[in-house]
């Protein structure tokens, strides 16, 4: 029975319709696509950790000749949550979202128009320094986690023109 399960899945595979993103490797139209993506200067820290992280993945493979533009905006907001008896704020959130555009270089025609966001809680204790330092270590985080978002969003939008 397991056999015939088995059989049967390995059949019905090829029928689903799905297909690697990166079909081709370095060389595959979505590679090739992403490595022709210009990230302009983004502002703030933020906003600099976010354009390293997405130039390092969209010319992991080289960088190519420019075709496209990614405009990316930040709205980064700090907030404290928990307040103390005493006025004291005992737990922050930090959130970071970002709104991007991907323009066709030749024409101005945008091709990818979208949103995304992702926050982080930072736990406020009495040493300063400590409480900094889990502020960057979340902005940090939460850019990379962004810049995962949008990458998997752009190459998406790179495929579906591309078929």
């Amino acid at each position: 029975m397991r056999l015939a399960l088995s059989l049967l899945a390995v059949f019905a595979l090829p029928a689903c319709g799905l297909q690697p993103m990166y079909a081709g490797g370095g060389s595959g139209a979505v590679a090739q696509g992403l490595a022709g993506i210009e990230v302009p200067a983004i502002e703030g820290r933020s906003g600099w950790l976010i354009r390293n992280a997405l130039t390092d993945r969209f010319h992991a493979g080289g960088a190519a000749a420019s075709r496209y533009r990614l405009d990316v905006r930040l709205d980064e907001r700090l907030e404290g949550l928990g307040v103390l008896g005493n006025n004291s704020i005992a737990r922050e959130r930090l959130t970071l979202r970002a709104r991007y555009q991907l323009v066709d270089a030749a024409s101005g025609a945008i091709l990818l128009d979208a949103t995304d966001g992702t926050d982080a809680g930072i736990d406020v204790v009495s040493s300063e320094y400590a409480v900094i330092a889990a502020e960057q270590s979340a902005e940090e985080r939460l850019a990379k986690d962004l810049a995962d978002r949008i990458a998997a969003r752009v190459a998406l939008a790179l495929r579906r023109r591309q078929q």
